[in-house]
Formats: structure tokens, C-alpha cells, sequence
């Protein structure tokens, strides 16, 4: 996978379970089916809407083989990686690495407020211990360390360090980050209420959660603003946006999952600490899903626009 390639819509993709707690992977393959017709450009498995901290290793690998088979040849496959050690995520990313993955997008240490040096440290040494592009994944605001400029600085000398998913919530650090760097990183925006806006600052893709539900809408908004019908676009977001406010929230994987399972291409079921909505809660939530689904806009031809990605 080239620098290139880090461009487009990758879903950041919930994992499906069974009643009895299992991956259901026939269930994960229909989302992915869906994905794919609605013109989505990659995909990311084990990310924290897939609920990477209570999958297994294992359950990690056999989501990766998976999506590599299922998907036609030429769409990524990028695992998240958010571990504990330096020592395991370097496994982990060697393993993924060994069965066919992508790509890999990496999480600052989870657990440890690490400092600026022990952060572009952790990243430079994962992204050094294998040949897959490398994604840097950016959230102070859930996960309390900011990657700055500075230390982008440091990680532009890995040569393999390709993208930035961009999660300040800030939407004018895409902006510092191209005037920065010029085309030195692929930019994705990483919050979903923000999709339109750095789409339109420039962004190089998106990595979303409502995708999961809604896939062609995200791909259409991406694509409308690529080609400068702003307009077109603004309609789609407009009707969006409520949707989108789902993934801004603690809940935001029982929320998306719960959309994806109303849209026919996802289930309920979470992995426990985690509970499924239930009472009050769900029906708050599944109002604004139906309310959407009832009002859902007719879509214009979007996947033949011409559409300047670079």
C-alpha cells in the first residue's frame, strides 16, 4: 500500500457478534458487501469502533484475513493497533504484516500518558518494525495525547509513516497541517460531525462510523465536495448530521451499531463491559435512526463525478 492509497472513504468497521459472543462473520461480510457497492476506498478492522479492546489477537487476525478475501483486489486493509506495550503492538503489527494487512493505524499508548518523546518513540519504533504504510492516529480528546507539529516533525523521517487521522476536533489544524508538511502526510478527518468541513480544507479522505449504517451518504458527501458541488453535498450533510452526532458520544458503538442493525446490515450485539441500548436511551436513539431512514434523500450519480482526490 503506497501513500496514495490513503485517500477516499475507509469505514473504521464495528465487528458483528452472535448471541453467544461470537464474530459473526457472515454478518461482517454482508456489511462489507454493502460497503463496497456504495464506492467506499478502504477499510479499517480492530479500530475502537470495532471494539479492538475486547477482541482477541486472534479474533484480530481472522477479521483482517477475512476483509483481505471478501474485498476486490486493490482495497486496504488497515488494523488498528492500540496496545499496552511496545513490545505486543510490534508483534501484533509483525503478524498483521504476515497474513496480508495493508496497512496499520496506530494509537498513542493506551494506559500511560506517555510524554512527547516516549509517543514519537512508540510510533517510530512500530512503524520501523515492519514495511506496511503506516497510519498516525491523532485524538487528544478521548485518549489525552496530542501528537503536535513538532512531533510530526519527527515522524515525517519514517518513510513509511504515510497518513494522519485527524481527531483534535479542531478544524483548522488540517490547514497548519498542510502548511506544515505540504503533501508530506495523506490528511483523513476522523470525527464524523466534521466530515464536510475538512473534506472542504482539503482533507484527503475520511475515516467514519456512521459509514457502517449509511455508507453510500458518506461516500456521496466525500466525492460532491471533491468535484465542487457544494451544494449537492451541503443537502446530504444537512440531512446527516444528526446521524453523525451519534459517533461523537461515549456510546457511540452501541449508537452505530444499532443504526447498521436498523439498515439491514448490522446487529446489536456488543462485547460486555459494554451493555445494548435499552429504555429510554434506545428509543432516543432509534428515533433519530428511523427519522433519518423515513427522510433519507435520493442520491445523485455520484460515483461518476469527476473527482480530483490529489
Amino acid at each position: 500500500m503506497n501513500k496514495e492509497a490513503w485517500s477516499g472513504i475507509f469505514p473504521a468497521l464495528v465487528t458483528p457478534f452472535k448471541s453467544d459472543d461470537t464474530v459473526d462473520f457472515e454478518l461482517f461480510g454482508k456489511n462489507l458487501e454493502a460497503q463496497v457497492e456504495a464506492g467506499i476506498t478502504g477499510v479499517i478492522v480492530g479500530g475502537s469502533l470495532g471494539e479492538a479492546s475486547t477482541l482477541t489477537r486472534a479474533e484480530k487476525m481472522e477479521l483482517v484475513k477475512y476483509a483481505k478475501q471478501a474485498l476486490p483486489a486493490g482495497l486496504p486493509v488497515v488494523l488498528g493497533i492500540a496496545e499496552q506495550s511496545t513490545a505486543e503492538a510490534i508483534s501484533i503489527a509483525k503478524e498483521a504484516e504476515s497474513i496480508g494487512a495493508d496497512g496499520l493505524m496506530i494509537l498513542p499508548p493506551m494506559r500511560y500518558k506517555a510524554d512527547d518523546d516516549e509517543t514519537v518513540t512508540w510510533f517510530k519504533t512500530i512503524a520501523e518494525s515492519v514495511s506496511l504504510s503506516i497510519m498516525i492516529y491523532n485524538n487528544p480528546y478521548d485518549y489525552k495525547i496530542e501528537v503536535t507539529l513538532p512531533m510530526f516533525e519527527e515522524l515525517a523521517k519514517v518513510p513509511n509513516i504515510h497518513a494522519i487521522k485527524e481527531s483534535t476536533r479542531d478544524v483548522s489544524n488540517v490547514t497548519r497541517l498542510f502548511n506544515k508538511f505540504g503533501d508530506r502526510f495523506r490528511v483523513f478527518c476522523g470525527v464524523d460531525t466534521l466530515i464536510m468541513e475538512e473534506v472542504m480544507l482539503g482533507a484527503d479522505g475520511v475515516i467514519g462510523g456512521l459509514v457502517d449504517a449509511f455508507p453510500k451518504e458518506t461516500v456521496a458527501i466525500f466525492n460532491l465536495v471533491k468535484a465542487g458541488q457544494y451544494k449537492e453535498a451541503l443537502a446530504i450533510y444537512r440531512w446527516y448530521l444528526p446521524l453523525l452526532e451519534l459517533d461523537i458520544h461515549p456510546k457511540l458503538v452501541q449508537n452505530i451499531k444499532l443504526a447498521a442493525a436498523k439498515m439491514g446490515i448490522g446487529s446489536e450485539y456488543v462485547r460486555a463491559p459494554r451493555l445494548p441500548l435499552h429504555g429510554a436511551e434506545r428509543e432516543k436513539v432509534l428515533a433519530i435512526i428511523d427519522q433519518a431512514i423515513a427522510t433519507q434523500p435520493e442520491l445523485p450519480d455520484y460515483l461518476n463525478l469527476t473527482v480530483d482526490v490529489a
